[in-house]
């Protein structure tokens, strides 16, 4: 399932995590985000052992927007040990996203 988390929760959520956390920067007016969100539904019930998968609505939070530099939508970043290490901007499918994260955490698939 994914989460919500937005400036004031941020921080808790997702730097403090033991688990990577894949967070989308996304928005409800962004055809691609809602294109994805279906997507980030089906990734977060596969790689729940592996991975937490968590929005952010850029237009509400501005503050974790601008701490990440973020400028396009959608931007995903995967975030382990509280530090981003990986970055894509765009759609995409659904078999792209899980090697993005696989080899981003190196699970064996």
């Amino acid at each position: 399932m994914v989460k919500t988390v937005d400036d004031a929760t941020f921080d808790s959520q997702v730097l403090a995590s033991p688990t990577p956390v894949l967070v989308e920067f996304g928005a409800a007016w962004c055809p691609p985000c809602r294109m994805l969100a279906p997507i980030l539904d089906e990734v977060a019930d596969e790689r729940a052992s592996h991975v937490e998968v968590m929005t952010v609505d850029v237009d509400a939070n501005p503050m974790v927007q601008g701490r990440y530099g973020v400028m396009s939508l959608p931007t995903l970043l995967l975030f382990v040990a509280g530090k981003p290490v990986r970055e894509v901007i765009g759609f995409m499918p659904k078999g792209r996203l899980l090697a993005f994260i696989d080899d981003a955490l190196e699970i064996a698939a």
